[in-house]
């Protein structure tokens, strides 16, 4: 099987693809809205969000709001490219798994209880 070219290793965790994903619909969002919708802690968002930033897919804007220092997000335009080429691998993906060209190994069989 030919593996899809465009994984992309620091967009594939769940939590940074959701990231992507709120980002490539929105100019920006703000750190909690992101932790929010990944049901991450405060110290797992910043590494995400590190880890996006050190590759140059997020760039990443704090300033005062309301009393308090707050970070905003946005996708980078090399952040979009990895972005949209990391979903065309997956679809690329899904889509031999679902015609049947991927997976053709006979299931496991069932393990008889009292065996």
């Amino acid at each position: 099987m030919d593996v899809p070219t465009g994984f992309d290793p620091v967009l594939h965790p769940p939590a940074r693809l959701q990231i992507a994903a709120v980002l490539a619909q929105a100019q920006e969002a703000e750190f909690a809205l992101l932790k929010d919708i990944t049901s991450t802690s405060d110290s797992v968002m910043s590494k995400h969000l590190g880890a996006m930033a050190d590759a140059g897919y997020v760039a990443l804007r704090k300033a005062a709001s309301d009393g308090r220092q707050r970070t905003w997000a946005r996708l980078t335009s090399s952040g979009r490219t990895a972005f949209r080429d990391h979903v065309k691998a997956l679809e690329s993906l899904a889509a031999t798994v679902v015609s049947g060209s991927v997976g053709e190994h006979s299931a496991p069989r069932e393990v008889q209880q009292g065996a």
